[in-house]
């Protein structure tokens, strides 16, 4: 047998490895379980990481909230933070099994040229999540920040009875084509096919069944003229907070979030 203190830096490498596959969280009493794992995708042709956060108890029979990432690199890590779990620490049995899809830098999770970003959602995304923590498949939301608010809405109207509730915080909606930002859409087609604002002007909620719809987003945010024609022609009130398109805003109301996510959840 070789000797131990050679092989000291392997194990120390290998038992760093397997915490970051899974961390429980303190307080041990009330404590979350953090996940990662991979989804191979068949729709946009990649392996992609997925972070999950399991309430104390695990998450056998609990719903499920599918919860969307904003533009940029961080991706499923972008909400893995102390203030997202501490939120959802606080609905107690309540608290769903939230899981936090990648979603690439700019893929606004929608049917484009690199792949069809809502099928890999809908169908390896939520299905895999139900399948690995045992959550209830009846009881599923969907929600998400920037980039994965406007997602969440786009994903959610392709199957409407799928959803207890969506919500857009801070959702990149645009009102033209030719605001949007680069490499948000392929060109002017992919935006029309995408135009959530049109869509619900023409149909109002119509393409979102009976979910629960939630809109918020910060006083100085530069998305907030065209999220408040979205409520508007959805028929629903858009909450305003102080701040902008950052952060910090968000973290301050996550468990604002969480809660209208539980409420729906339980009443699906």
């Amino acid at each position: 047998m070789a000797p131990l203190a050679p092989r000291l830096p392997k194990l120390a490498a290998a038992l760093s490895s397997a915490l970051l596959a899974v961390c429980v969280l303190a307080p041990a009493a009330r404590a979350v379980t953090v996940v990662r794992y991979d989804v191979h995708s068949r729709f946009v042709h990649r392996t992609l990481a997925q972070t999950a956060v399991l309430p104390a108890g695990g998450g056998a029979e609990r719903p499920l909230l599918v919860f969307l990432h904003g533009r940029g690199p961080a991706g499923n890590e972008a909400n893995a933070n102390g203030s997202f779990y501490a939120a959802l620490r606080a609905l107690g049995t309540r608290a769903p099994v939230v899981v936090f899809p990648n979603g690439g830098d700019h893929s606004y999770f929608h049917a484009r040229r690199s792949g069809d970003w809502a099928r890999y959602v809908l169908d390896e995304v939520i299905p895999q999540a139900v399948e690995r923590f045992g959550a209830d498949p009846r009881r599923v939301a969907i929600g998400g920040i920037s980039m994965g608010g406007f997602g969440a809405f786009d994903i959610a109207r392709r199957r409407p009875s799928r959803f207890c509730a969506v919500g857009g915080h801070s959702a990149a909606l645009w009102q033209r084509s030719a605001d949007t930002a680069p490499g948000a859409f392929d060109d002017a087609a992919d935006f029309a096919r995408n135009d959530l604002i049109r869509l619900a002007r023409a149909r109002g909620r119509t393409p979102w069944g009976t979910a629960r719809l939630w809109l918020d987003g910060g006083t100085a945010d530069p998305f907030r003229p065209a999220d408040e024609r979205f409520a508007s022609a959805l028929g629903i009130r858009m909450r305003h907070w102080a701040g902008g398109h950052t952060g910090a805003y968000w973290q301050r109301h996550y468990q604002r979030y969480l809660r209208f996510y539980a409420d729906a959840l339980a009443a699906c």
